[in-house]
């Protein structure tokens, strides 16, 4: 599942010397990841409808591949047992999501304060991120 945005690097100690060892060090850590993807994706699916919670997109069986588990606040690491930081969305809209962040840090980055600096109250992601930083850089123009 792909991530969008900015990401923590974590250090793992020491890297692997030859190839080989570079090659099952990452299909390692990637099965790990899968399998912790899995996991919360089954609990997902198992607490929420099989709807996208945006659009409302219905899915059975045959088609319930194209349902992700979107974190509400950007941390995959943050699984709560009762789903409350889970919300289930279609490929297209899960995508949507993540791509209005990216779009709002792009814009704000453009409105060109220099300061580098994200204010205290700038909304968490998505659309109101976007609002937010369009409304900010129109305000600079008047």
């Amino acid at each position: 599942m792909a991530h969008f945005g900015k990401k923590k690097v974590r250090k793992t100690g020491a890297a692997p010397a030859s190839e080989a060892e570079r090659a099952a060090f990452v299909k390692k850590v990637r099965a790990a990841i899968e399998a912790k993807e899995a996991e919360y994706r089954r609990q997902s699916l198992a607490i929420h409808p099989w709807v996208c919670a945006k659009c409302g997109r219905a899915f059975d069986e045959t088609n319930l591949h194209l349902l992700t588990v979107h974190h509400r606040d950007g941390n995959h690491n943050n699984n709560p047992p009762d789903g409350s930081n889970w919300e289930n969305l279609c490929v297209y809209c899960h995508e949507d999501e993540h791509a209005r962040g990216v779009l709002a840090d792009y814009v704000a980055d453009a409105s060109g304060d220099g300061s580098g600096d994200e204010p205290a109250d700038k909304p968490a992601g998505g659309f109101n991120a976007l609002a937010a930083a369009l409304s900010k850089r129109n305000e600079k123009k008047e």
